[in-house]
């Protein structure tokens, strides 16, 4: 009987060029949100305890005081969302080996614009796609939208094992900023997101491609009860507005454990088997309380902590960043297990188990 597995042929990152510290973004973010005479004390502690060193934005810092309205910001997600998505596609696939024209699928996670035609049709001329290249686009999953999307194109491609498919993110978290919001939500999210993209490609067993790369075995979507209006965007008349919950970190001490375990033991695995996680960096407290519930020695989530220093969080995109980083820095031996993580609007889960 042939393995139900999807291999992961090429993952690929891309950042904005316009990089900047977390005490210059600080001041900026202050002048727009609080005003320039306005006490910061409460800012500043806030920027120095978010676990960021720097951020990548799609524009110059001096240009956000003149976005005025969401028509504006959302032309310019537009924009930059195909440079960043076309770069981080192409560049999957020349790791994967791969030319644009064998793709056949192609799902698309974005929760920072709104795109119709879809991301991953924006993108398409640019890259090199067939006219006839399936396309699924994945809207409202947050930072939960990279560990999702890799499970559902492992989903399409079990089905469909001759097939080529691709994972596209783009998150411009950037142009949701709210200027003169002094709600506590908009200030930790000035001191949390960044910008940046990511590509993942993957083939199907029985592609002619298959070959190196981990394994996605199995996943998990977990949903967790009374929790639809604790993380996400509230859409008005000025835009998207962050709805972020304080109790999420604890919601996930209470509940985590038991989704990695479901996800595990039907593979045969503990928590202290796996030799990779990768988690998405959804921010100091959240990756304590991925900590706390892991309860493991060391520091296994090292690469999701540098990756929140020099990015930030990149929404859907943050767990793919992570999950390059620990090709590119800490591969497991061969036929170790791991778990992409991460967690979004639901609130819930989302957990891809893979073997290296």
């Amino acid at each position: 009987m042939v393995e139900q597995v999807t291999i992961l042929s090429g993952v690929h990152t891309v950042l904005p060029a316009h990089r900047y510290p977390q005490r210059e973004l600080m001041g900026a973010f202050g002048d727009l949100c609080l005003g320039p005479q306005a006490d910061r004390t409460g800012l500043e502690r806030l920027f120095a305890h978010a676990g960021v060193n720097q951020r990548h934005l799609c524009l110059p810092l001096e240009c956000y005081g003149s976005i005025t309205d969401f028509g504006a910001a959302n032309d310019l997600f537009l924009h930059h969302a195909r440079q960043l998505g076309a770069q981080a596609l192409s560049g999957a696939l020349r790791r994967a080996g791969l030319a644009p024209d064998q793709l056949d699928v192609v799902f698309s996670t974005t929760v920072t614009g709104v795109a119709v035609p879809s991301l991953e049709v924006l993108i398409a001329r640019d890259v090199g796609l067939r006219a006839d290249v399936r396309r699924v686009p994945l809207f409202g999953l947050g930072c939960a939208g990279g560990a999702a999307g890799l499970a559902r194109l492992h989903d399409y491609l079990v089905g469909h094992p001759r097939q080529v498919g691709a994972l596209v993110s783009v998150e411009l978290c950037s142009l949701t900023l709210r200027r003169s919001d002094r709600s506590a939500a908009n200030l930790v999210a000035g001191a949390l997101f960044g910008d940046g993209a990511a590509a993942v490609v993957a083939t199907g067993t029985e592609h002619p491609a298959a070959a190196g790369g981990p394994r996605v075995l199995d996943s998990r979507s977990c949903l967790y009860p009374d929790t639809e209006a604790a993380l996400g965007w509230h859409v008005g008349g000025e835009g998207l507005r962050i709805v972020l919950d304080a109790q999420v970190p604890s919601l996930l001490e209470r509940h985590l454990g038991t989704d990695v375990r479901a996800l595990l033991t039907p593979n045969g695995l503990r928590i202290e088997d796996v030799a990779a996680w990768v988690c998405h960096a959804g921010g100091p407290r959240v990756i304590e309380a991925v900590e706390t519930v892991l309860a493991l020695p060391g520091d296994p989530l090292e690469l999701t902590w540098r990756s929140l220093g020099e990015v930030g969080n990149l929404s859907s995109a943050s767990v793919l960043h992570v999950l390059r980083d620990t090709l590119d820095k800490r591969a497991p031996a061969a036929g170790s297990p791991g778990v992409v993580l991460a967690v979004g609007p639901g609130i819930g889960s989302e957990l891809v188990l893979v073997r290296w």
